[in-house]
């Protein structure tokens, strides 16, 4: 019984990918254009999300600043989920909502792109966050689920919406990782050409 049930997890998960592959290449093509343009202009990725969103962001940045799969030079991303001094000051001094959007209206500048991770597209300190980044002419590049929630009201036509047709919040985190790593790959494609066989 708990065996079937494990497979049926496997299915689901593969069962929404295929869905997804179709419906999210178009706006991931999108993401990559407005993160490679901000990427060779000398501009950052700021990343952010709560819980597992938290988990995925720094991973996004680790794989920038240090790599993906293949060598290349470093590239500009922050994880806004990592600081515990300014996360614990700002919740203290002001409140949850803004741990995300101090950062971003320190850090930010013109032409960033802010990475923004909610599965339900209602995190308020990532609502917040991504309110800061228009008010710094930032892209928002926004992963969500759940039919995009409050933040799908909130993104202009420059940003880029990609949005998990499901409801369940562990089949979303499934596929924001893979998304996540397309964005990886795209980029360094983008970069570096294509990988020479040896």
């Amino acid at each position: 019984m708990l065996e079937q049930r494990i497979q049926q997890q496997f299915f689901d998960s593969a069962d929404l990918k295929y869905a997804a592959a179709e419906v999210l290449s178009k706006p991931i093509v999108d993401a990559v254009s407005a993160i490679v343009g901000c990427i060779t202009s000398g501009g950052k990725v700021l990343t952010c999300g709560n819980g597992g969103s938290a988990a995925d962001a720094q991973h996004f940045a680790a794989e920038f600043v240090g790599r993906f799969e293949r060598e290349r030079p470093g590239l500009a991303a922050i994880a806004l989920t990592t600081d515990t001094s300014i996360l614990t000051a700002v919740g203290n001094d002001y409140s949850f909502e803004f741990i995300y959007s101090k950062q971003v209206q320190a850090l930010g500048a013109p032409g960033d792109v802010l990475l923004a991770i909610t599965t339900s597209g209602n995190s308020g300190n990532v609502v917040a966050a991504v309110e800061a980044a228009h008010a710094k002419d930032m892209t928002v590049i926004a992963l969500t689920g759940h039919k995009g929630g409050k933040m799908r009201e909130l993104l202009s036509e420059t940003d880029v919406h990609i949005c998990v047709p499901h409801d369940r919040t562990a089949r979303i985190q499934e596929v924001h990782l893979l998304v996540l790593h397309c964005l990886c790959d795209a980029v360094d494609l983008q970069l570096l050409g294509e990988q020479e066989n040896t």
